[in-house]
């Protein structure tokens, strides 16, 4: 049997990770981008979500545990930005968020 070493985070690690928001609206995006390969575009976008991380890990699928792992990780970012006072609330045009996002999954159910 052949071996090789590789190096992994000891089983009690945790580790604080500097992230700007550059690195955090990419993870945003691919959250994102795999939501938009997961959902059907049937039902609550909030339903599916909660369904698919109230999920046993061991359950999922490849992409679901992608999904939910990322998921994890801008949840983890956020509570750090609120914990450090780091967000700024805005206000965001609703009609046109809906129609760039519907313009996004068409494009992408194109490909």
């Amino acid at each position: 049997m052949e071996t090789k070493k590789v190096k992994e985070l000891k089983d009690d690690a945790i580790l604080e990770v500097k992230v700007n928001k550059t690195y955090y609206m990419m993870v945003k995006n691919a959250v994102y981008t795999v939501f938009k390969v997961l959902y059907d575009n049937s039902g609550n976008p909030d339903d599916f979500v909660k369904q698919v991380i109230t999920k046993e890990y061991k359950d999922m699928d490849d992409t679901e545990r992608l999904f939910y792992t990322l998921t994890l990780l801008v949840g983890e970012i956020e509570k750090q930005a609120v914990d450090n006072d780091a967000l700024v609330e805005k206000e965001v045009d609703l009609e046109a968020m809906k129609k760039a996002l519907s313009e996004k999954l068409e494009k992408s159910n194109e490909d």
